[in-house]
């Protein structure tokens, strides 16, 4: 770990904070006592200065990254998760292999939905396309919300290039999470499956839709047209 590098990135950071900012962020981002973000803490950064940032220092060893993800402050945890993203999209396949497995050893600190976000799908998804997907069903039984979240989010990778099989098999399994982030990820997911092939997603809801929390069908259904929606949300739909 380069200890200059490190210092030199947390004092950039500094530079870029604003007490206004940490305040809302800190509300937006539920961290007050029992929240899901409890306990987390905020600088205060404009998410285009956090991109600059990561890009600013790019290059940084996998070490030094490694213990910036380490931080306590949300946004040095988000400058980490980016120039991880940007190495990845840029580097060789045994680089790759190399950052997805480390990603996968640091999820507790990928710890809110924004982190997950920004880097399971341009990661984990990006690395599995091509290989066996099982790490994710693994993901989507574990204790861990975040690892949950991040195996539906990878998915993305796989439904930009029109798979759609573990995006369903994950929304199966994940349907009566008691989590209304894993709602809110799994509705998201099915409904980038619905842009690309609507009866495909019409066919996983049918059956399924009533049984599913509201949230999840809220979001899955976001971009039908509004009788279509109505049908589904009244319950009027006939199930098979």
């Amino acid at each position: 770990m380069n200890k200059e590098i490190l210092k030199s990135i947390r004092e950039y950071c500094r530079k870029l904070t604003d007490p206004d900012i940490a305040s809302h962020s800190r509300r937006y981002f539920k961290t007050g006592p029992g929240e899901y973000g409890e306990g987390d803490v905020f600088l205060g950064i404009r998410t285009p200065d956090l991109k600059k940032t990561a890009k600013l220092y790019k290059d940084t060893d996998p070490a030094t990254v490694s213990a910036l993800l380490k931080s306590r402050y949300h946004e040095e945890r988000t400058v980490a998760l980016l120039i991880w993203v940007y190495q990845f999209q840029n580097g060789t396949p045994e680089a790759q292999q190399r950052i997805f497995e480390t990603y996968l050893a640091h999820t507790r600190w990928i710890n809110n939905w924004d982190l997950v976000d920004i880097s399971a799908y341009k990661i984990v998804g990006a690395y599995l396309y091509d290989k066996d997907p099982a790490i994710l069903f693994s993901l989507a039984q574990s204790r861990s919300l975040w690892e949950r979240r991040i195996a539906v989010i990878a998915t993305l990778a796989f439904i930009q290039k029109n798979r759609f099989n573990e995006t369903l098999s994950l929304a199966e399994m994940l349907l009566h999470d008691h989590e209304d982030l894993i709602h809110k990820a799994v509705g998201w997911m099915l409904r980038e499956v619905g842009k690309r092939d609507m009866q495909l997603l019409l066919a996983f809801l049918n059956p399924r839709y009533k049984l599913m929390p509201r949230t999840m069908l809220r979001y899955a259904i976001e971009k039908f047209d509004k009788p279509l929606r109505k049908k589904f949300l009244s319950g009027e739909i006939q199930t098979c």
